[in-house]
């Protein structure tokens, strides 16, 4: 009698781009289901949907605990998030349980550095503003201050966190005529040389930079690691750019004392917290915040990368065999 191979049950929780559903479709022994929308899964469904699942393919906005992984049983081996970051998984209880873990670093590297250095332009420049008066009749004739905002050349720029995307945006950022790169993190890296890099305390860079931009990990030490303290020792003339997570800047309105203050001059984020953000926080009444809906990654190109890694790395984890991008428990 010929043995019939058991079928491995796997939960996606979004829609992703087809790159990676094609990859899903055209692998044997695989049983897909998915949360068809665009729209996060309801925690209710999440809990239904990974039942006796053998893999679990999640994006950055679902929370994977205890509760999950309980409900999920034993049959679980691998979770693939479709993220460079991680800070959705409880690492703790699913190292315990020795599920493997995949993620997406690397192949949104250069989509997340270029809309950085996009939405740097776009707050110093005052971009948003000169459309708003553009559509709204407020442009009368050219006025020697009007919109008048701050330039690279002969700058100096801080970033915090010097990693892949951190170069990357450094790389950017030095043709625009920056005169001096600051860069503060746990160690001085070797590959800073490349773009003149100075390693510094994060209270020198604060107080030292014209622009200020945050690319570092979320970790308990940089969870609200931007909080008053740093906002006070920044310049008034200082930009302050947040493109890695919203928590690294500390609950509580720190950002927004300090913009609506003039104590610093403006800030772009692409990261918030909550997100989304409610449309009456204080944040998107002032002229002066440029918030975008955490879009770094989002390119044609990058997202199906990301897609089809996140699918080779659960294939990988199911089968027993190598994942192109795992995490290291």
């Amino acid at each position: 009698m010929k043995a019939v191979r058991k079928l491995m049950k796997v939960f996606i929780t979004r829609r992703i781009p087809p790159e990676g559903m094609k990859i899903l479709a055209a692998a044997e022994g695989c049983e897909v289901s998915q949360w068809d929308s665009d729209e996060p899964v309801p925690r209710s469904d999440l809990l239904k949907g990974v039942e006796g699942a053998h893999g679990l393919l999640c994006l950055l906005s679902d929370k994977i605990d205890k509760e999950v992984l309980d409900a999920a049983g034993p049959n679980l081996k691998v979770i693939s998030t479709m993220s460079v970051g991680f800070d959705h998984l409880v690492l703790s209880e699913i190292k315990k349980r020795g599920i493997r873990v995949g993620y997406t670093p690397d192949v949104l590297t250069d989509a997340t550095a270029e809309l950085t250095v996009a939405l740097l332009l776009a707050t110093s420049r005052r971009l948003p503003e000169g459309v708003e008066e553009v559509k709204s009749g407020g442009w009368s004739s050219w006025k020697p201050l009007w919109l008048c905002g701050y330039g690279l050349s002969g700058s100096t720029v801080g970033i915090v966190g010097l990693g892949r995307i951190g170069m990357a945006i450094a790389q950017r950022l030095l043709p625009f005529g920056v005169k001096r790169l600051l860069y503060s993190g746990r160690t001085a890296k070797s590959y800073a040389a490349e773009v003149n890099g100075e390693f510094v305390p994060l209270d020198t860079l604060a107080s030292e930079s014209d622009f200020i931009v945050v690319s570092c990990s979320l970790t308990p030490e940089t969870q609200g690691m931007c909080d008053k303290a740093f906002f006070r020792k920044m310049k008034k003339t200082s930009i302050f750019i947040n493109s890695s997570r919203g928590s690294c800047s500390k609950p509580g309105g720190s950002c927004t004392e300090a913009l609506s203050s003039g104590q610093i001059a403006a800030a772009g984020l692409d990261v918030t917290t909550p997100e989304p953000l409610p449309t009456n926080h204080p944040l998107l009444t002032l002229k002066n915040c440029v918030v975008l809906p955490h879009i770094g990654s989002a390119t044609y190109s990058t997202r199906g990368i990301m897609s089809a890694l996140a699918a080779q790395n659960l294939l990988g984890g199911l089968q027993g065999s190598d994942m192109p991008s795992e995490l290291s428990l």
